[in-house]
């Protein structure tokens, strides 16, 4: 439980990587090599980096320790039983599909369910999520409350499901049409906000009328838990394990980065109970993945990814996980920096067109941000028009912090420099695009200052 009392990271640190702030000049000189991406920067030239929570996290030393129990076996290797015992202990699953990452998940998972013209309901899916849809020949549609585009409102459960919107939905389009619905917990495109349990089951609910399967994308489930033990009356005395498996239980399956909560740095799955379903993605799985038992990874990983499960869930670590990001983003509000609030589990959001309201977003002030804060502090963090549109103007800087990764101190220089630039932040001149490909742009582009 988060109190007010001075407490310590639950680890002690006993293997540390040098990082080096290059000079001010030479940081100007890179980003502009870059293409004024951050996605360009070498990560030898960067500080402090927020770029992303993924598969960036610091393991355990029984997270190590597993690593070294690799069976390497191409099929039906040790490791694979390990885990499948893992995601039935955990998460309540009979069946595991492996792959690389939360990524390859969701190709094996859309390959085989969705077909051109077919729409699904999201709360609000991140950009890789949606690309996915749409690459095979879907149309993800938001149906998260409207509460998620007020950055300021307090609502503790911003990423839920507006139930009428949903309905109208599937009355609109026709059941037939929708081959799943899925929701985000957290809501990572909408600032890393919880869904409330009493959401899910309501819409496990709407899904079982209509007989349309529910699926979650579960990265950042554990989080989610948290949030709902915190937030959520009817389970403040509920462990984070039965609050996990019970999220768990009111959905047909899942696809789940192994990235984030688990804190693994490669890794993602597929699970579910529905045996017809497991058996007809596995063709799929085995033609870009690898065979059943190891989904694309090593069976040292899949060892890893099986202890994970177990340790995601110790109440400590995710206690100091979110006050850390509560940090953050407590420091930014004091000096008048807006963010999306609540502060979410994984990240803090920055407004960036409050931040710079003088540049248009044909101008991008949320890559203008990105690239004026390395230069500042050499931090590196997202920001981009495309990747938290979400369907509306939410033109966002994410400052996602790696678990168990930097201490509050680092957090004091993140939050010392993006008020650096805030208070030259009138002299600041956006950027223009010289090159971009068709789809998830923000991963590509570059830029030139206007």
């Amino acid at each position: 439980m988060i109190t007010n009392k001075v407490t310590a990271e639950p680890f002690r640190i006993k293997v540390v990587e040098p990082i080096k702030l290059i000079s001010r000049e030479e940081r100007e000189r890179k980003i502009n090599e870059a293409g004024y991406n951050s996605f360009n920067l070498k990560s030898m030239d960067v500080y402090i980096d927020l770029l992303s929570d993924s598969g960036t996290s610091a393991m355990s030393d029984t997270q190590w320790a597993a690593l070294m129990k690799g069976d390497e076996a191409y099929a039906c290797c040790n490791n694979f039983w390990n885990l499948e015992k893992a995601v039935k202990d955990v998460l309540g699953y009979n069946y595991v599909v492996p792959t690389h990452q939360g990524r390859a998940a969701e190709n094996v998972l859309f390959g085989t369910l969705i077909k051109k013209g077919d729409i699904i309901p999201f709360n609000m899916p991140f950009d890789t999520t949606n690309a996915h849809v749409e690459f095979n020949g879907g149309k993800a549609v938001n149906c998260v409350s409207d509460i998620a585009y007020d950055i300021q409102d307090l609502h503790p459960f911003k990423g839920n499901v507006d139930l009428d919107k949903l309905k109208s939905l599937i009355k609109k389009e026709g059941k037939d049409k929708i081959p799943f619905i899925m929701l985000t917990i957290t809501n990572n495109a909408g600032g890393g906000q919880p869904v409330s349990l009493s959401n899910i089951k309501e819409v496990k609910e709407i899904a079982s009328e209509y007989n349309i399967p529910l699926f979650l994308d579960a990265a950042r489930s554990v989080e989610n838990a948290f949030f709902i033990q915190q937030r959520e009356k009817a389970y403040e005395k509920k462990s984070i394990s039965e609050i996990l498996k019970e999220q768990f239980s009111y959905a047909d399956g899942c696809t789940f980065s192994c990235k984030k909560d688990p804190m693994v740095n490669i890794g993602g799955l597929i699970a579910t109970n529905d045996a017809q379903l497991y058996n007809r993605l596995l063709p799929r799985l085995i033609l870009f993945e690898g065979f059943k038992t190891y989904g694309g990874l090593a069976g040292r990983d899949l060892e890893c990814m099986a202890q994970s499960l177990y340790e995601m869930t110790d109440e400590h670590n995710l206690a100091n996980r979110v006050r850390q990001v509560e940090y953050l983003g407590n420091m930014l509000d004091e000096v008048g920096i807006q963010i999306i609030k609540p502060i979410g589990g994984h990240a803090v959001y920055v407004d960036a067109s409050s931040f710079l309201p003088h540049i248009p977003r044909s101008e991008f002030p949320a890559n203008t941000l990105e690239i004026e804060l390395y230069i500042e502090s050499g931090v590196r963090s997202k920001g981009g028009e495309f990747g938290f549109a979400g369907g509306k103007s939410l033109t966002m800087v994410r400052l996602a912090i790696p678990r168990r990764v930097y201490t509050d101190r680092h957090m004091e220089v993140v939050a010392d420099g993006l008020r650096r630039v805030h208070e030259r932040r009138n002299s600041i001149k956006g950027l223009k695009v010289v090159y971009e490909p068709p789809v998830l742009k923000h991963f590509l582009q570059r830029f030139e200052r206007i």
